[in-house]
């Protein structure tokens, strides 16, 4: 069992910043992939930013050159650096952990999401 607890979220005006934090806890061993998904108002759930099994770090089209991820190994949490925040940024950000073990296979995790709201 993975968990993830998200914070970090809030209202920003549009150019603003702001910085979610991801912790995870327990299984922390199993993880093979982490990152940050997002879904606005009426919209499907999207990859924002994650760092692969690979080991490669991936981004949104929408989001690159303003968004940067980055991890602490020793505390076990991802961060998101948002800049340059724009309304259709609006959504609720969640982070996402993927699990692969010989016993249980691959798992996907889900923090709750926390809230981000840009305001033009």
């Amino acid at each position: 069992q993975v968990q993830l607890v998200e914070s970090g979220g809030g209202l920003v005006q549009a150019g603003g910043s702001l910085r979610l934090s991801c912790a995870a806890s327990g299984s922390t061993f199993s993880i093979v992939a982490i990152g940050w998904y997002r879904q606005g108002p009426g919209k499907q759930r999207e990859l924002v930013a994650g760092f692969s099994s690979g080991g490669r770090t991936n981004y949104a089209d929408s989001v690159k050159d303003r968004f940067t991820i980055s991890r602490d190994n020793a505390k076990n949490t991802v961060y998101l650096q948002m800049n340059r925040l724009k309304p259709e940024d609006t959504a609720v950000y969640y982070c996402n952990a993927r699990s692969d073990t010989v016993v249980a296979g691959a798992y996907d995790y889900w923090g709750q999401g926390t809230q981000v709201t840009v305001s033009s």
